[in-house]
């Protein structure tokens, strides 16, 4: 505790020195205690100079997604984070998330990984994680609402992560329906959405939603071709962007979606789905479970999200489910 309390006084004083008194007064702990915290925080990879007569700053912090750096950037939410898990490597966040719901895990419950070795997006294609590049943050959702009212939460969290990177890196990506973010043309983030619904009674079990980012990819780190489909944040920026940070914006963002949904007040979402789908007004391809191709142009999302189109025959149809290529992008180019 006595670290944390020393890690987030030193981040607010923005590259100033404080003595160790002046933190030993402010925090109500000994010179001792302070001390000890940033011997410890140094050993986690906190950059913490010292001068004699100035004390201590902090120069530089580990872009490590622990649950002391996420809450570190994380201001109060209502539900979304209060239980944080933060791990090295795990299989799939959605999928640790479903085992901890069955064991009761709260609402809002969220779980962070530096890596996935088994992540996964839509149709059960594999999503890249490596270690050190990526967020993988799934959030774990009970609502007390009909499953009918959550089938549009794959659209609203896209909206809501467009925030998310929008305030962390002054860029807001592109939205191809249903679930990908998009900037310049290239995959930057996948989300997919798990629900469990109870035969009998119809009642939601549970809700979880996955969310993956690529923020410090290079192109070399992109294996198998999946460099000419896939971007980053840094590729794009040409800069390195705060993980942790970006993790507790994701976080917050979610957070302010959750209560929009539950008061059933998400107008303003589908107002910026529409506004940031870059889908809408493309000619795309409508891709049904045999494989089988229809041409089609996009004309709007409707209030419930589903995409509609123009098919070649003139006649007006609502997507809503089901796989949509966009012309030009993902190495679509018929």
């Amino acid at each position: 505790m006595s670290r944390q309390k020393v890690l987030d006084l030193l981040k607010k004083s923005q590259n100033m020195y404080l003595s160790g008194e002046e933190i030993a007064t402010q925090l109500g702990l000994s010179r001792t205690a302070v001390w000890k915290a940033v011997d410890a925080l140094r050993k986690e990879g906190y950059v913490i100079e010292a001068r004699t007569s100035m004390g201590y700053c902090l120069t530089a912090a580990p872009d490590a997604l622990t649950e002391k750096e996420i809450r570190s950037f994380l201001r109060s939410t209502q539900i979304m984070g209060r239980e944080m898990h933060c791990l090295d490597t795990v299989d799939s966040t959605n999928t640790y998330l479903k085992r901890l719901s069955l064991a009761g895990a709260a609402d809002g419950t969220v779980a962070v990984a530096d890596s996935q070795t088994g992540g996964r997006g839509r149709m059960q294609r594999p999503f890249q994680s490596p270690p050190g590049k990526s967020i993988s943050l799934s959030a774990l959702l009970r609502p007390k609402l009909p499953p009918a009212r959550l089938l549009p939460i794959t659209a609203l969290c896209a909206v809501a992560v467009c925030t998310a990177i929008e305030r962390v890196c002054g860029v807001r990506p592109g939205i191809k329906w249903t679930n990908d973010l998009v900037l310049n043309g290239k995959k930057l983030c996948g989300i997919l959405t798990e629900m469990a619904v109870e035969g009998e009674t119809e009642q939601l079990q549970y809700l979880v939603v996955g969310i993956g980012i690529n923020v410090l990819q290079q192109p070399e780190d992109f294996a198998d071709g999946v460099g000419e489909i896939a971007t980053s944040l840094a590729i794009e920026l040409g800069r390195p962007v705060s993980r942790p940070q970006l993790a507790a914006a994701e976080i917050e963002e979610l957070d302010r979606l959750y209560d929009a949904l539950k008061r059933g007040d998400t107008d303003d979402y589908l107002t910026l789905y529409r506004r940031d789908c870059v889908t809408l007004g493309k000619t795309v391809q409508l891709i049904a479970p045999d494989g089988s191709r229809r041409t089609a142009e996009a004309l709007d999302v409707d209030e419930e999200f589903g995409l509609v189109v123009r098919e070649a025959d003139g006649i007006e149809t609502v997507v809503r489910f089901g796989e949509v290529s966009v012309r030009g992008m993902y190495g679509y180019l018929d």
